[in-house]
């Protein structure tokens, strides 16, 4: 029997919202044998549209690894690996009561956040922004102090905003389980070599 290598640290991609599905969809069929989880952060999309969106990317990329942001009913409905919360969503003790086999993942801004997200029972919490990020202008960053902080909760921490292959390897030392990425893959000119940028640097 072949041994599959793992990396024991998580590569989650987010989709921007702005991008047309089929362009996505492109992208992802590259880059997704490199990568954890893909998140579709698609607030603009119908309930409908966003079961459309996941039926077309679903002929070329798993289920299990597709989360998605918000809304738990569609993620039930089109049978995906999980679900992202945001502070204006389901509480995850919800959720995962309803609906245990989805992965519940719980944006966190704060140690204060990921106390209440562990006590949740969330499977994981998504902090940042740690770098300054285009898509949080002129919001302070939480930085790699804040970041060590967290990452002595009971739960794993997957690191956003503003982090590059350069900096990949700080937020590592810091005790992140693994980084989650938008622009620095989507809005790259080559997906491929800026996902396996990422990759090499964990």
């Amino acid at each position: 029997m072949t041994r599959i290598l793992t990396r024991t640290k998580e590569l989650h991609i987010i989709s921007n919202g702005k991008m047309p599905i089929e362009q996505l969809r492109e992208i992802l069929i590259d880059i997704h044998p490199y990568v954890t989880s893909i998140h579709l952060r698609e607030k603009q999309k119908t309930a409908r549209e966003l079961f459309e969106a996941i039926d077309l990317l679903s002929r070329e990329i798993p289920l299990s690894k597709m989360i998605i942001n918000d809304r738990v009913d569609v993620a039930f409905a089109a049978r995906v690996a999980g679900v992202q919360l945001a502070f204006h969503s389901l509480e995850p003790l919800i959720v995962k009561k309803a609906f245990p086999n989805l992965r519940v993942g719980s944006s966190i801004h704060s140690f204060h956040d990921g106390e209440k997200a562990l006590r949740d029972g969330a499977d994981y919490a998504l902090f940042g922004h740690i770098f300054p990020s285009h898509s949080k202008p002129g919001k302070t960053p939480k930085g790699i102090e804040e970041l060590s902080r967290v990452a002595q909760l009971d739960i794993p921490v997957i690191a956003i905003g503003g982090i590059t292959p350069e900096n990949t390897k700080q937020v590592i030392q810091a005790g992140a389980s693994g980084i989650a990425v938008m622009s620095g893959v989507l809005d790259s000119r080559n997906p491929l070599s800026a996902v396996k940028a990422y990759v090499n640097a964990l």
